[in-house]
């Protein structure tokens, strides 16, 4: 369990670093609604930091939201699985479909970030010509992330299938849905007398 955890913690670390791309999204959003339609004097470099910053996001916080559970699933018939059996499909669903996808993000994630270096890539669609190798560095990167934690998923599922239960998460910020489904349940557990 201490690798699992060393793991997400590293997943959320990145994920809660990489989450600040969220203000400064808005921000830059802000600025430039309010010089493009007020000040009639629209940027040149707001457009492409509003991708990067979106594209940022979106690629480094999917190890945080694998280590978190919250990619999306179909789990109508999962969920009435025992543990056990839960685990099991998880680990073999893990090699099926999970790592070979990741490994095919990792491996043509670096040649694409390998030739944009080479060129000094820029971008094409923006007036400002902005450097975008940067950028592209950070496919192979979030698929590595997303390759150690998928090896801790592996570990959790393992432990899972011996016990029957599964381990502990690493708790992070919770949606308001789960928070107000849990106050419901302790107001329910307050008024339901035990028998």
């Amino acid at each position: 369990m201490r690798f699992v955890h060393a793991v997400e913690g590293l997943s959320l670390w990145v994920g809660r670093a990489f989450g600040w791309c969220i203000l400064i999204l808005t921000l830059s959003v802000s600025y430039e609604v309010f010089v493009r339609y007020v000040l009639n004097a629209p940027t040149v470099w707001a457009f492409d930091m509003m991708i990067q910053m979106y594209g940022a996001l979106l690629l480094m916080c999917g190890a945080y939201a694998l280590a978190q559970d919250t990619h999306v699933r179909a789990d109508v018939v999962y969920r009435l699985f025992p543990v056990r059996v839960q685990a099991t499909l998880d680990f073999v669903l893990y090699f099926l479909f999970f790592f070979p996808g990741i490994l095919a993000l990792v491996w043509f994630g670096y040649e694409i970030a390998a030739d944009s270096w080479r060129y000094k890539e820029v971008s094409f669609n923006s007036p400002a010509s902005i450097q975008i190798y940067f950028f592209k560095s950070l496919i192979p990167v979030s698929g590595g992330l997303l390759m150690l934690q998928g090896s801790a998923e592996l570990v959790r599922c393992v432990i899972a299938m011996r016990t029957g239960v599964w381990p502990e998460r690493l708790e992070d910020v919770k949606e308001t849905e789960d928070l107000l489904t849990e106050a419901d349940m302790d107001t329910i557990r307050s008024v339901v007398p035990r028998s």
